[in-house]
């Protein structure tokens, strides 16, 4: 029991529950507590930026073939576009079998538009591809690092890391350096998530305090059939994916307990994006392929994002009496599999995302969104967890595609023996022979 006090998913743990009361208790002195949740994920993506340009840089520096580079990033494009395929349909098909909005004949003109203003603004850069592919071309370097976007970011660190591997021994110093700045922004790292228990804290405490416990009565259909369909994705097709390439999806899911501890307070995956690379390094994937699939899964592989996606069309459909045609469906899935691409880091990209989608059919009205943005953040928990293990599977699937995995190391990490348990630096462990390894550990 004091080990579990003594963790830092202990630690999360004990302030999620407390969140919980403290919010039901006393909803006014809850909702003050929003800047503890805020503050605690602007610290973290403080430092994502750089700390993904040094590990894509890092990784392609030392990968040596840019062939293999460039095969790994498309063999992870393929898998995503593979895999997001697969959340559509299962979304698509449970909200047909459910029926999750059928009965409610919600009247349009009874809803408010003025809620939507905020998100639908940021629907111009997603409602076709040449404005995505225009997005995610920074207009300076140091512009994409200053908004924090993921993806631009991406884009300018691919194009460092191929100059600095064709350089080779001319730009050693240079190399060195940004393994160097690795090192001092994972440290970084180490001391922020000391502090996810006070983040988690004051993110459910404000929701609960907000919403209310009963909240998820409020279009509970739709939430249930959501977490439903996460779970299915989640258990039987990753499930599948990871069994194929000899693992098990669940023990992975142990292994990143601590980090999902963190998701399902925080209801984003940002705040334990290098913890995770750090952890999937230290369980045998290479550095390079990590550092290639990770960062672009957070944009590309969005599979909670993905069940959603048609899920809450058909929702919205269903809600507002709409007729859907095979023509609609089909339409709804081609356009998703754009625009459910690179909004990472829109403030509230769900929403947008949905907007994208549904203003290029006009059979749908866009009004209906108002009817989810309730319990959005309810579904956003979930969207973030299978968001995340969704990426995780895809980086162990990928680096076992390219050989790029110890396999015996990873199954003795995820069997959780002795010799491979992972600490996090500046924590202490009850096992014998067990320490942080300050060169993998955060």
């Amino acid at each position: 029991m004091l080990k579990f006090f003594n963790s830092l998913f202990g630690r999360v743990v004990i302030a999620l529950v407390a969140g919980i009361v403290i919010g039901a208790l006393f909803p006014h002195f809850a909702q003050s507590l929003r800047p503890l949740g805020d503050g605690f994920l602007k610290l973290i993506k403080m430092v994502i930026g750089p700390i993904v340009f040094c590990v894509v840089v890092s990784g392609m520096a030392h990968a040596g073939d840019l062939k293999k580079v460039g095969r790994v990033g498309l063999k992870a494009v393929v898998y995503f576009e593979f895999m997001t395929t697969i959340a559509l349909l299962i979304g698509a098909v449970l909200a047909y079998v459910t029926k999750p909005g059928v009965g409610m004949n919600i009247n349009m003109h009874s809803l408010d538009a003025a809620s939507l203003t905020t998100y639908t603004e940021h629907t111009k850069d997603l409602k076709d591809t040449a404005g995505f592919l225009l997005k995610i071309i920074p207009d300076t370097a140091i512009n994409a690092f200053a908004t924090g976007d993921i993806l631009q970011i991406l884009v300018f660190s691919v194009l460092f890391g191929s100059a600095l591997s064709l350089l080779g021994g001319k730009a050693q110093k240079v190399s060195s350096l940004i393994d160097e700045l690795a090192q001092v922004f994972f440290r970084v790292m180490s001391f922020i998530i000391k502090l996810a228990p006070l983040g988690v804290l004051g993110a459910i405490a404000f929701t609960t305090g907000t919403y209310g416990v009963a909240s998820l009565e409020q279009l509970g259909l739709l939430v249930v059939v959501f977490y439903a369909s996460c779970i299915v994705f989640v258990a039987v097709v990753l499930g599948i994916v990871m069994h194929l390439a000899g693992f098990s999806v669940f023990k992975l899911i142990r292994y990143l307990r601590e980090e999902m501890s963190i998701v399902l307070g925080t209801a984003s995956s940002d705040a334990v994006l290098p913890q995770v690379m750090r952890k999937l390094e230290w369980m045998g994937v290479k550095d390079s392929t990590v550092g290639l699939v990770i960062p672009t899964g957070y944009s590309f592989n969005l599979d909670g994002f993905s069940i959603y996606l048609t899920l809450a069309v058909i929702f919205i459909a269903q809600a507002t009496n709409t007729p859907l045609s095979v023509h609609d469906l089909i339409v709804v899935v081609l356009v998703s599999l754009v625009t459910s691409k690179g909004a990472h880091g829109i403030p509230g990209s769900a929403i947008v995302i949905l907007a994208a989608t549904l203003s290029a059919i006009p059979a749908i009205p866009v009004l209906g969104l108002v009817l989810i943005l309730p319990v959005d953040w309810f579904v956003g928990i979930a969207r973030a967890l299978t968001n995340l293990i969704g990426n995780c599977v895809a980086t162990v699937v990928v680096a076992v595609w390219e050989n790029d995995i110890d396999k015996a190391r990873a199954r003795s990490v995820l069997n959780r023996e002795a010799a491979f348990l992972y600490v996090p630096a500046g924590e202490e462990t009850d096992v014998p022979g067990v320490s942080a390894d300050p060169a993998h550990a955060i």
